[in-house]
């Protein structure tokens, strides 16, 4: 079978808005807003510091920021007409970003320790296991504590839930019950957060 030869179609139409025109660097993020010659309404609403609110071409607003040294930034591109306001874009760019990082900072991890007990659990090993968790819940952090039975020790599981009721209580200064002893498998498990203070 012969091969036919290759004939590339047309060529699309090379860009011709500023906007279509510039390549975007590598690591170089798209703005979030239109500013200046990219707002494409005829009309916009006009808010902001200097500036008398109202509706303005887009000549006039554009006009009026670059009187003011600034930039028409579009922060409502849904309303009719889109509103515009007029400020230090990069400034503001800045601004946002320092918000986000603020609100991811305050956004701790939750951190959860695991406190392991055997069903028959002597006093000394209980109280150093307690001193651990209190430590935990002063941190910040969460308990997970549980019971592990091995073979026939699950025989013992009230005895497992007893200890867990009563750990839970030792530690009501400290933390609050978040979920009661629940059997899962082979682990009888309590569930403490830190109290606020």
């Amino acid at each position: 079978m012969e091969k036919k030869p290759f004939h590339p179609g047309p060529r699309p139409p090379r860009p011709t808005t500023p906007q279509q025109r510039q390549p975007m660097r590598r690591g170089e993020k798209q703005n979030p807003n239109l500013i200046n010659e990219q707002i494409r309404a005829k009309e916009v609403r006009l808010v902001g510091d200097n500036v008398e609110t109202g509706i303005y071409t887009i000549q006039q607003a554009l006009a009026i920021a670059e009187d003011l040294e600034l930039d028409l930034v579009e922060i409502s591109p849904n309303a009719e007409p889109p509103v515009c306001k007029i400020l230090d874009y990069q400034k503001y760019l800045y601004q946002q970003k320092k918000k986000q990082k603020e609100i991811k900072a305050k956004a701790t991890k939750v951190v959860i320790k695991e406190i392991r007990f055997g069903p028959q659990t002597d006093d000394h090993d209980y109280n150093f296991k307690l001193k651990h968790a209190i430590g935990f819940l002063q941190e910040g952090s969460k308990v997970k504590a549980y019971v592990f039975f091995k073979g026939r020790s699950i025989l013992f599981k009230e005895q497992g839930e007893v200890l867990l009721l009563r750990f839970a209580n030792d530690l009501e200064e400290y933390g609050k019950v978040e979920q009661m002893p629940l059997l899962e498998g082979k682990r009888m498990i309590i569930m403490l957060s830190p109290k606020k203070k």
